[in-house]
């Protein structure tokens, strides 16, 4: 079994030990830096839960699990995570990494760089000698630039700015209001002050579909956002040295093949600060990947030759 968890969705993929996928299970975010272990844990064991159940299986035929969880660069957090994951599959392999770890794993060839772009935002990469470099992922309070909390805070910022300007709502901003499901600012603004973290993501799909649509406002906040994650990218290309060889640029994320106004404004700034690279999306979702890193848990160590 297989999980890419993060600050929006968690998802899970149940594979049988030739490498089918028998099931898939969703659930709500499970990045304990942002939602706590508790929680994080629960969300887990509901995309567990419906994968299983989808599959007709029992948790205790489980060999091995393999989970990539945003927020887990702490150790604490990893530790305190890795620990659930064995409560919740006893008997179980089990492993524990990053979702940008995970990420990477996913394109298996190097040089290579991943960009995670969804809740939060974060670059990781692996030069030719196999060196790993993980660079961004602090959270919204500190970094994480360009992502769709970035956005969501910047649209509702420039909003305000607009109605204290006008004063009146842009379109953008009133479309966010809408489709929020607020009347007044002030109602937004109190649940933005106690669950930044629920509303603000929520509005990166309202601007990317004003965007489509024209809004001016709402292009200009995707093409900043663009040029955030590539600058990203770039210092990411400085610490590994890549910049005068060829390198697989994956991009993941749940940002990431919503709508092409945002896709081909991505992948224009990637292209001016890494013309060497092979830019695409994953290839393989991430679910899947762990899934499949889970089947390498289990696969019996490779016997050393005897010297003769």
């Amino acid at each position: 079994m297989g999980f890419d968890g993060g600050g929006t969705k968690t998802e899970c993929v149940l594979m049988d030990e030739t490498g089918r996928v028998l099931s898939r299970g969703r659930s709500g975010p499970s990045n304990p830096f942002r939602v706590g272990v508790e929680s994080a844990s629960e969300a887990l064991q509901s995309a567990a839960r419906d994968a299983l159940q989808s599959a007709g299986r029992a948790i205790h035929e489980v060999a091995a699990v393999v989970a990539g969880l945003a927020g887990t660069t702490r150790h604490d957090l990893a530790e305190r995570m890795r620990a659930d994951l064995s409560r919740l599959f006893p008997g179980s392999a089990v492993k524990l990494c990053t979702d940008s770890e995970l990420a990477l794993e996913a394109v298996g060839e190097s040089p290579a760089i991943v960009l995670v772009a969804g809740t939060g935002s974060a670059a990781i990469g692996r030069d030719a000698a196999g060196r790993v470099v993980r660079i961004g992922g602090y959270g919204p309070q500190i970094s994480d630039e360009g992502s769709a909390y970035d956005i969501g805070r910047k649209a509702v910022a420039m909003a305000l700015r607009d109605r204290d300007r006008r004063g009146s709502d842009s379109p953008l901003g009133s479309r966010i209001l809408c489709d929020l499901g607020f009347t007044a600012w002030d109602a937004l603004n109190d649940r933005a002050q106690t669950s930044a973290d629920e509303v603000f993501p929520k509005i990166f799909p309202i601007v990317i579909e004003a965007a489509a649509a024209g809004d001016e406002c709402a292009q200009i906040l995707l093409r900043d956002a663009a040029k955030d994650l590539a600058a990203l990218v770039r210092r990411l290309i400085e610490r590994l040295a890549l910049g005068d060889v060829p390198f697989i640029l994956a991009k993941t994320g749940g940002m990431i093949g919503r709508k092409p106004i945002f896709d081909e404004a991505l992948d224009v700034a990637l292209r001016e600060g890494a013309p060497r690279a092979s830019i695409s999306s994953l290839s393989v979702a991430p679910a899947e990947a762990a899934a499949r890193l889970a089947l390498e848990l289990l696969a019996p160590p490779k016997s050393a030759a005897i010297p003769r």
